[in-house]
């Protein structure tokens, strides 16, 4: 019998000012996909929800801005609300998925539509549907509120089935702990889909949890023939770690990373907003000096920024514009051109994401490789984050990207797979069976099923 290939896809999409039209650009992906053919559409860590690059929250150790916690609150507003409960971190679990909790509503057999009430704010209603209504299982990493928390997480949405999982990040990274909640370990649980007669067991691990061996173990373990890992990080050495990861598990691994461009000067634009009010704590001293402020790269170190010091020959001080600055994935600072008049307070509605502001232009042609040799008389966008979405085969070959450069929804990037390839590797490395030698080496994880799931 012929080989049956199910197609896999991804792209570099940011998340855009409201949720709605994120949800709406994210259609437009799914559409793409279904028309290309694709079967299986996996979509960046944070998607919907925004990632908060290169913010602060206007937290030190010991000390917190009531600007920062206005920056908290509309973080949140732009949280999705998908109707789970905190639970211990995993939510209710298979009671959420099978719409058990009070105030959900009856799913219509024929239609699929949820009739009557329903809980939270409609984005899991509209990501099933969307998955419904284009045949494509979509897989979208998204930060979700529950409580007064949130957590990023990552929702398997079938085409027929909707929603039948959900995971929550175990470990934030960084100073990602600052505003995102530890998920439970029990959402590590992986799920099962037959896509035109296809078994995939599939599963994610978001983001630096992939550097964390005992959680690739426990997919491993559980018989997974497709490994997601949904993304922030787009350096170099990323792409690697997906090729180990291909072989280590005898999998597939698609990974999707947003490509966010870098305001253009000339807009005076942020990426992330810095209220004035950040770091201009007042301390004891003859000028009242205000307290330096600092940012916090990817790793985690601290780095301050000057600010300046009023003259004492001079009365009053002439106000002058914080410089503002953005850290790339390296922790490497890209200063933002800015006028006085940037540094007034400006209001952020509700409904408008302020972690990702609409995109200065449609389209980006890929920089030469050489430099002109006539100087350009429009300065071309940078990037804060360069995506970098791909895929791998279970023998550590790249399929298709790294895409870089690219956060058009037009763009996607896809590779036609035969999931026999994952018990070929089998013949030689079986991580989650034979070759993990179990009779010596045991792994437990609280919460979580680990039984390998059937092929």
């Amino acid at each position: 019998m012929p080989p049956q290939t199910i197609r896999l896809g991804t792209a570099s999409p940011s998340t855009q000012p409201t949720t709605a039209a994120t949800l709406t650009q994210l259609e437009h992906i799914a559409r793409r996909a279904a028309a290309q053919h694709i079967d299986l559409l996996l979509l960046p860590e944070a998607y919907l929800g925004g990632y908060p690059r290169g913010t602060h929250f206007g937290s030190v150790i010991g000390a917190r801005t009531d600007a920062g916690r206005e920056e908290y609150l509309q973080y949140f507003r732009s949280a999705v609300d998908l109707g789970d409960t905190v639970g211990d971190g995993a939510g209710a679990g298979q009671a959420w998925v099978r719409r058990e909790l009070a105030g959900d509503g009856v799913t219509g057999s024929e239609t699929g539509d949820v009739v009557g009430n329903k809980r939270g704010d409609g984005t899991r209603e509209e990501l099933e549907r969307i998955a419904r209504e284009t045949g494509v299982f979509v897989v979208t990493g998204l930060i979700e509120k529950a409580g007064g928390s949130m957590y990023c997480s990552v929702v398997y949405v079938c085409p027929k089935l909707g929603i039948i999982g959900k995971r929550r990040k175990v470990m934030p990274t960084g100073t990602e702990r600052l505003v995102w909640a530890q998920g439970s370990p029990a959402t590590l649980q992986a799920v099962s889909t037959v896509i035109r007669g296809v078994r995939i067991n599939l599963a994610a691990a978001i983001c630096w949890e992939n550097y964390m061996p005992l959680v690739r173990q426990s997919l491993y373990a559980q018989n997974i023939n497709l490994y997601l890992a949904p993304t922030a990080d787009g350096r170099d050495t990323w792409l690697p770690l997906l090729r180990t990861i291909g072989i280590e598990g005898r999998c597939f691994v698609v990974s999707s990373n947003m490509c966010v461009r870098k305001p253009l000067p000339e807009t005076n634009g942020h990426t992330i907003p810095v209220p004035k009010e950040h770091g201009n704590i007042a301390v004891d001293g003859p000028h009242h000096r205000g307290r330096r402020s600092s940012v916090i790269d990817e790793d985690g170190n601290e780095i301050v920024l000057p600010d300046s010091m009023p003259s004492p020959q001079t009365s009053p001080p002439k106000p002058r514009a914080r410089r503002q600055s953005v850290f790339d994935e390296d922790g490497n600072e890209i200063v933002l051109c800015a006028t006085e008049s940037d540094t007034a307070t400006s209001t952020t509605t509700t409904t408008t994401n302020p972690f990702n502001p609409p995109s200065t232009s449609k389209h980006h042609t890929q920089a030469p490789t050489h430099p002109p040799k006539q100087p350009q008389t429009k300065q071309q966008p940078e990037f804060l984050s360069r995506g970098g979405s791909s895929i791998t085969s279970p023998f550590g070959s790249v399929l298709a990207g790294p895409q870089w450069d690219d956060p058009s929804p037009d763009s996607l990037i896809y590779a036609d797979v035969d999931f026999d390839d994952c018990v070929r590797g089998r013949l030689d490395l079986d991580t989650g069976g034979s070759y993990s030698r179990n009779d010596s080496f045991r792994l437990e994880v609280a919460g979580l099923r680990m039984e390998a799931l059937p092929y």
